[in-house]
């Protein structure tokens, strides 16, 4: 457990959604070791218990299947966290992820694209990666005034990438959304902030990143040469901006932000 004063999460209650996730996982893990009791929300019960049990042997966590689009189940597990937990002051929407469907391609050009795949972005990433999440677990911590929610964006949000052109329009409106949300909420003690990872390769990407033999794409070696650390990010790499936004010691006078890192991506030009 992390016992640095500053970084003491003991008597929060973090939520992660998207926490069955290799990213999401690292930062639930990251918080449970800070002193936070951790739910883990999302549809896959094998990984989301298994993940639960891995924390449990050092901390306290339970597994919470939800569906971040549903907002009928993203009450029932509150209701669930808070019986079980206490009420919830950390939210971390680390639920997301591109559809195939909306990858710009020769034979897929923007001006094809079907609007269903857009849909299928915005609401996976937009609406249940920040928007529902928050209005659902939002509503505890306006009362109770206060609360640290952490909403995930990317890279793309910032210089949208080539072939992902719907995901990267829809995390630059969580970065929106977020700012506003800061705005908004500040008066009531609720911080807002966001995390832009890098490339960390995940389930999602992987197919874009590597060949089926293990070797890097022409799109991964692009992505490294652009990188001023010249390698992807490890996921145990996110916590300590987890850890740091999510602790009210460390960060409380920090809201509207985006927390980069990214290896320096966002920084290299020519």
């Amino acid at each position: 457990m992390i016992t640095t004063p500053l970084f003491d999460l003991t008597g929060e209650v973090a939520v992660v959604l998207g926490g069955t996730g290799g990213l999401g996982g690292a930062m639930a893990e990251g918080l449970a070791a800070a002193g936070a009791k951790v739910a883990i929300l999302g549809r896959n019960q094998d990984r989301g218990t298994a993940r639960a049990k891995e924390i449990s042997k050092s901390g306290q966590a339970i597994f919470t299947p939800a569906d971040a689009l549903d907002a009928k189940s993203l009450e029932q597990a509150e209701q669930k966290i808070e019986k079980e937990l206490g009420p919830v002051t950390i939210l971390v929407n680390a639920a997301g992820g591109n559809q195939p469907a909306a990858v710009v391609t020769p034979e897929n050009p923007v001006t094809k694209l079907a609007l269903s795949a857009w849909k299928e972005n915005f609401d996976l990433n937009l609406v249940g990666g920040a928007l529902l999440p928050c209005q659902i677990f939002g509503v505890g911590m306006l009362k109770r005034k206060k609360g640290s929610i952490i909403n995930i964006a990317s890279v793309s949000a910032h210089i949208p990438l080539s072939k992902v052109v719907a995901y990267s329009a829809a995390k630059a409106a969580v970065i929106s959304l977020t700012q506003f949300l800061a705005r908004e909420w500040a008066p009531y003690g609720i911080r807002v902030n966001t995390i832009t990872p890098g490339f960390f390769p995940a389930d999602q990407n992987r197919k874009l990143l590597f060949n089926e033999d293990g070797t890097p794409t022409e799109r991964a070696q692009s992505i490294m040469g652009h990188t001023p650390m010249g390698r992807f990010g490890e996921p145990n790499e996110l916590i300590g901006a987890a850890v740091f936004l999510a602790s009210p010691k460390a960060s409380g006078f920090v809201t509207g932000i985006d927390l980069r890192v990214d290896g320096g991506f966002l920084s290299q030009t020519i």
